[in-house]
């Protein structure tokens, strides 16, 4: 494997906001991926929407174009990690990150998952130690790339999360050079529990934001005590943190949202509503998200998805944006305790 070069954190990230227009600077500020040794941008780069809706499990339509440019704005603003899947628009996420930062690797951290089988038509979820193999070289080949820095398990089966098998497989990967560090994504609190309870993976990726509140009580401190990096997905709760949804809001065939009845839309949207008090002149709604989950400082990052330059821009933003006050916060803590009211 090559050896890794050292990523650079003096990059000048001025540009001008295509959202105002404006000149911004973006300082994305470093922090410990757990014990990994990495030092993430607390602002990294979620994939998942710009593997397209072809396969009907995404975010919409895309360009391929407009997705090259918002992954290489982020390089250029100082974002330094970029998670994917590979199931996302099966396999179509990581060739666009490959085309992205290829010259560029150098400067990131690639971060993959691994489980949702796609290979044979269909999706299903496979963690046999022969397929975790066969996927990894798959996704080396459309990631351009030799190694990725994190692999992880996408959603396994509470069984293999404390199985010594699942991750004597990725002990195995790691020693032929092809992961440095792996970790685990999970649905559920009680997942992530386990997870720590197994001792070895290194990160967990939760889907953590102000509508998904359940793991600040338990899980992040006994990661913390772990030394387990904690990503942040989803902290925007699927777009509607955004502020930017509308209660009748529909979504075109292949957004994961097109089958959400419409009362789980209106409800989601009338909770960005609530939360509204945490805009400010300097601050949107969607940095709000991205603030409240920083925060809490188990959180090594936060993975925002992103389209286009202007949402990446908006992402990046949040590095700038007031952080929120204690009372802010709490004022959030109460809202969720309370189902929002609704």
């Amino acid at each position: 494997m090559v050896a890794a070069s050292p990523i650079r954190r003096d990059r000048d990230t001025t540009g001008e906001n295509v959202l105002t227009g404006r000149p911004i600077r973006a300082p994305v500020q470093r922090r410990p991926l757990g014990r990994t040794g990495l030092d993430v941008s607390e602002i990294g780069f979620g994939a998942w929407a710009i593997g397209g809706n072809a396969h009907g499990n995404s975010y919409g339509p895309t360009k391929d174009t407009e997705s090259i440019e918002a992954v290489r704005r982020a390089v250029d603003l100082g974002v330094n990690f970029f998670d994917t899947a590979d199931v996302y628009g099966w396999g179509h996420s990581e060739e666009v990150l490959g085309q992205a930062l290829e010259g560029r690797r150098e400067e990131v951290f690639l971060a993959t998952k691994v489980g949702g089988d796609f290979y044979r038509g269909g999706v299903r979820m496979n963690f046999d130690p022969g397929y975790l193999a066969f996927a990894l070289d798959r996704s080396l080949q459309r990631l351009r790339t030799d190694h990725v820095d994190l692999y992880q398990l996408h959603n396994p089966p509470a069984e293999l999360m404390t199985d010594p098998t699942t991750y004597e497989v990725l002990d195995a990967l790691k020693g032929e050079h092809k992961i440095d560090h792996y970790g685990v994504s999970v649905h559920e609190p009680v997942e992530a529990l386990l997870c720590l309870e197994a001792g070895k993976p290194e990160t967990l990726q939760i889907p953590f934001s102000l509508l998904r509140q359940e793991w600040i009580e338990e899980v992040l401190p006994q990661a913390r005590r772990a030394g387990v990096g904690i990503i942040a997905r989803e902290p925007l709760g699927n777009g509607f943190l955004t502020g930017r949804i509308h209660p009748n809001a529909t979504f075109p065939t292949g957004d994961i949202r097109h089958h959400w009845p419409p009362s789980m839309i209106a409800g989601r949207s009338a909770v960005a509503e609530r939360l509204s008090f945490l805009v400010k002149p300097n601050r949107t709604m969607a940095q709000a998200a991205l603030r409240f989950v920083l925060a809490f400082p188990e959180t090594s990052l936060a993975i925002p998805g992103a389209k286009t330059d202007a949402q990446v821009d908006e992402n990046v933003g949040a590095a700038d944006a007031p952080p929120l006050t204690d009372s802010e916060i709490k004022e959030s803590r109460t809202l969720y305790a309370k189902d929002f009211g609704l």
